[in-house]
């Protein structure tokens, strides 16, 4: 065989070795599909431990397994451990809710009679003219609506808060994970630079990019999640409102959603308080709504999401909504990656093109 025939060989392997790797590629994809979510918190968790695991690893000079346990140690007592806690507490706060739903004694048309009845006589004609007054309608929509949510929300929690198949397997697959990418990650990550056709300074611009936009988004949006939902919480318990530990819960999951968020938890609080007569208590919950609570929303998150990530608050805000859509709860991390990574890839797309001339 000539060098030429050689070479045309060669080249006919390497294109029959691409469809061959798409479809190996495709295929891995679609067995992992049903943990994703598993997978990629655990690649989170390793990516935000990273640094813990190196310091460790430097201190005390360990071999790079017992360093990796002792930073597993450290992510169970940290974040594991208070989470399955406040989902315990959570479990028994939603199943309380869902009994007194269930026996009547929370009743929502209540709420919303008493509301329409402060109402001035304008705005209940106009209610009333496009047939929005039907308390009797209005209680069977809400009461189903409630009943149907309550239960939800009580599977949920208690199925976090007991420790289920599903969660245990989710759990399990997440931290396993985290510890072979905590122990292999650096030689795993070399492998995926040496595999990614792109030339150096460009592979380093996109996993920079890639790495600090995911630990910017997690770290920043549950940090200020966390905050405004124990702030909102505290001020539901001062407030005598019912349940706090369950509103302090759904305003901090409500919290990803940048700008509106907690508001939409605390605002139609405070208005009822104001119907029914609590002025000091609508005041005190719109004062402490608009000026802490908001206040950590607007301050905190443009230092600790836009900034790092270097995006604009509307591209944190329109592609966190538009994950969440499209992937659910995991969506608040996923789209900024992907707005960040199409950023990338365009700039670098642009640059060379300007040094090629093209």
């Amino acid at each position: 065989m000539t060098p030429s025939d050689e070479q045309a060989h060669g080249v006919s392997q390497n294109r029959a070795l691409l469809p061959l790797m798409v479809v190996a590629t495709l295929a891995l994809g679609w067995i992992l599909v049903p943990f994703y979510g598993a997978i990629m918190w655990g690649a989170i968790i390793a990516l935000l431990f990273m640094p813990v695991h190196r310091r460790l690893l430097a201190r005390y000079k360990w071999q790079r397994t017992p360093t990796a346990l002792l930073t597993m140690a450290l992510i169970l007592v940290v974040l594991i451990l208070p989470f399955a806690l406040l989902m315990a507490a959570l479990a028994q706060e939603v199943s309380h809710f869902y009994t007194l739903v269930q026996s009547g004694e929370v009743n929502p048309t209540r709420y919303f009679r008493d509301v329409f009845n402060a109402l001035p006589d304008w705005v209940g004609a106009l209610l009333d003219r496009f047939g929005l007054v039907n308390f009797s309608a209005l209680q069977r929509r809400v009461s189903a609506a409630l009943a149907q949510g309550s239960q939800f929300l009580a599977t949920q929690a208690l199925g976090i808060g007991q420790l289920t198949v599903e969660f245990i397997t989710s759990l399990f697959i997440s931290l396993y994970l985290a510890f072979f990418l905590l122990r292999d990650g650096e030689s795993l990550a070399r492998t995926l630079r040496n595999a990614v056709p792109l030339a150096p300074e460009h592979k380093r611009e996109l996993i920079s990019k890639f790495t600090t936009v995911i630990r910017a988004t997690v770290k920043g949006n549950l940090l200020v999640a966390v905050i405004q939902g124990a702030l909102g919480g505290l001020a539901f318990w001062v407030l005598g409102v019912g349940g706090a530990l369950l509103w302090a819960v759904l305003m901090a999951f409500l919290s990803l959603l940048p700008a509106i968020g907690a508001g939409l938890v605390w605002l139609p609080v405070a208005l009822y308080f104001f119907v029914t007569g609590g002025i000091w208590q609508g005041i005190a919950l719109c004062a402490w709504g608009v000026l802490v609570i908001g206040l950590v929303d607007n301050l905190l998150r443009p230092i600790l999401v836009g900034k790092d990530t270097r995006m604009p608050d509307y591209v944190v805000m329109i592609t966190t909504l538009g994950g969440m859509v499209v992937f659910g709860i995991n969506g608040f991390v996923i789209g900024p990656a992907i707005a960040a990574m199409f950023m990338a890839v365009w700039h670098i797309y642009a640059t060379t093109r300007a040094d090629t001339g093209a």
